[in-house]
């Protein structure tokens, strides 16, 4: 029974639903497959997207960005996280060792955990980068020129990234140039069935209502315009988290009877900030996307040149989003016209043949 050693982000899911579609994909190419996700993403994520058999193995594999909700990140915390965590370097690096030797898996995946790459290494199990980018790419945007432990750390990033024995760079993705050997894979999405009929009943839709998704991800945000958006007669708002008693056109997406994929593929405008998962789902499914832009993000760019190359994308200020100016964007969005087919979202099966050509040569 082949096992592979899968390394996951924590921050936020984007790179757990990024990791979903290859694991499946891989089990149609090996079968009896198992797969140790080591993360802290909880089991919840996985339990009703995994088609192969996995179990979780909670640890903490990086830090990413320490976050004041989902769009404004602290920079001298994330900094002081990440001093902490390599402070810790090698007490972190002797546990991954002895976990993954105990483990004794064919293959690493990393998505994209420094850590796991390096542990690999040194336990000369090979290692394979999953990624539409890297720790490294994200902390130079935060960087201070004066402060030269800024400097060493993400030389130590890039030390660690480059013992990867190869890299999948996901489309689209900023340029990377951590891994000494990168094979571009095509976007990865896995867009579910839309259920427009089905939402409009459960929800007792007016004909001229129109339903918006509000979804930024697995951060959470701590607060909504509530009472501005509750004045926007001829919308449904579904926000991802609860809401509070007393809005009748305030609704959370935990009262409703759908998968948070299927609303994606159901409502008439997403709003979000530019993350990989939603924005080429979107596109996939040639959704209205309002997104507001967080403009320190290393992935932002090419997501956002994404959208608007094949998708219907409108940017909402973050002054416009906090207090409630959302109708100018929302109807814009709604008028863009539908855009010519996106480039069909084949990563997940790419990578799985090269991932398993990798394990057999």
């Amino acid at each position: 029974m082949p096992l592979i050693w899968c390394a996951i982000s924590g921050h936020g899911y984007g790179h757990a639903a990024q990791v979903v579609p290859v694991l499946n994909a891989l089990g149609t190419l090996m079968p009896d497959l198992t797969v140790v996700l080591r993360t802290t993403v909880p089991a919840s994520f996985f339990r009703d997207r995994l088609t192969i058999q996995w179990k979780l193995s909670p640890a903490q594999q990086d830090i990413g960005c320490v976050q004041d909700g989902p769009l404004k990140i602290d920079i001298d915390a994330t900094w002081a996280a990440h001093q902490h965590f390599h402070e810790t370097w090698e007490a972190r690096l002797s546990c991954e060792v002895a976990a993954m030797q105990a483990a004794s898996p064919a293959l690493v995946i990393a998505d994209t955990p420094y850590l796991a790459i390096e542990a690999g290494f040194r336990t000369q199990i090979p290692t394979v980068a999953l990624a539409n980018f890297t720790w490294d790419l994200v902390l130079k945007e935060y960087r201070h020129t004066t402060d030269h432990s800024h400097q060493q750390l993400i030389q130590c990033i890039r030390e660690s990234y480059a013992k990867a024995a190869l890299a999948l760079r996901i489309t689209p993705a900023p340029k990377i140039d951590a891994f000494s050997h990168i094979i571009d894979i095509g976007p990865i999405a896995g867009p579910s069935a839309p259920e427009r009929k089905r939402l409009a009943s459960a929800l007792a839709l007016r004909p001229d209502e129109r339903t918006v998704l509000v979804g930024f991800g697995g951060i959470p945000l701590t607060s909504l315009p509530l009472e501005q958006i509750e004045q926007l007669h001829h919308y449904r708002f579904l926000f991802d988290g609860p809401v509070p008693p007393g809005y009748s056109r305030i609704h959370s997406t935990m009262t409703l009877p759908f998968s948070f994929k299927t609303l994606l593929a159901s409502v008439d405008v997403i709003m979000t900030k530019p993350g990989y998962g939603t924005i080429v789902e979107a596109v996939a499914l040639q959704q209205a996307v309002v997104y507001v832009r967080r403009y320190n993000f290393a992935d932002e760019p090419p997501l956002v040149d994404y959208l608007h190359r094949y998708g219907r994308g409108v940017e909402l200020s973050i002054d416009d989003f906090t207090q409630g100016r959302w109708e100018p964007a929302l109807q814009q969005a709604l008028a863009s016209p539908v855009p010519s087919l996106p480039p069909p979202p084949t990563g997940a099966a790419e990578a799985a043949e090269v991932i398993v050509r990798f394990c057999r040569a």
